[in-house]
């Protein structure tokens, strides 16, 4: 018997032609519903596995057709990011989200990342279950289960200054128990054999990850959220495309 076309969900909400063009260019083995408000978006009558779903409060809509199964995969797209998230946390019973992205440099160098959210990854526990997480998806895309988790400085920095010398004895502390390798500072040694890389906290990791994919000439492929137990892949509104978050979606999906 043929297993049913599975379907990703995908928000559109400001510049929604943006959405469905993306949503149009796409080709995954997928149905893709967008989640707007009435009377903003209109797909193109050639694409029959495109549909709209409209809702005064199309994040809250999303989220409730990703937990009771109705959709099976859900790209926040350019839905707002509090509102979404919140709804997210609340639908999924959590007090907060693990999201680890999927980056690309310049040159096609591709690695997971994380924490990308100012307030996810703070504390030793936090990165130890993001490394713990972060292995698995890593094997899912073929990446190297090597983890790097980075620090303030160099270890000859010690003494220079207190949140320096705290962000190293944290990251020798999570390389140690987490079974990983302090990188130090060196970002871009790390890039070249590790699958996952920790950043110090989640602001360094919000500048990081908005420095490579909007200054850098890198890609942003999505951040799922891997503490929820459904596919949910997280993006910035201020992506020119959402083509490579559908990919992953439905990568996820396979």
């Amino acid at each position: 018997m043929q297993a049913a076309v599975k379907t990703i969900g995908i928000g559109a909400g400001a510049d929604a032609e943006k959405v469905i063009g993306s949503a149009c260019r796409v080709s995954v083995p997928c149905d893709i519903v967008c989640y707007s408000r009435p009377g903003t978006a209109k797909v193109p009558e050639d694409h029959k596995n495109i549909r709209v779903s409209e809702s005064t409060s199309p994040e809250t809509a999303l989220v409730s057709d990703l937990m009771t199964g109705a959709i099976d995969a859900a790209v926040r797209g350019t839905l707002p990011a509090k509102a979404t998230l919140q709804a997210l946390k609340t639908a999924a019973g959590v007090d907060h989200l693990e999201r680890i992205a999927l980056l690309e440099t310049a040159d096609g160098k591709k690695f997971l990342f994380a924490p990308v959210g100012i307030d996810e990854g703070w504390t030793v526990a936090d990165k130890l279950a993001l490394i713990r997480k972060g292995r698995l998806v890593a094997r899912r895309f073929g990446l190297p289960e090597k983890v790097g988790v980075l620090s303030g400085g160099r270890l000859g920095d010690v003494g220079r200054h207190a949140r320096v010398d705290r962000s190293m004895a944290d990251a020798e502390l999570v390389a140690r128990l987490g079974d990983a390798v302090h990188c130090e500072i060196l970002i871009e040694d790390a890039v070249e054999s590790c699958g996952l890389i920790i950043a110090p906290d989640g602001i360094s990791g919000n500048l990081v990850f908005r420095t490579l994919t909007f200054l850098g000439a890198g890609r942003a492929h999505g951040a799922p959220v891997v503490n929820i137990g459904k596919i949910f892949v997280d993006t910035s509104r201020a992506s020119p495309d959402y083509t490579n978050a559908l990919l992953l979606a439905a990568s996820l999906l396979e």
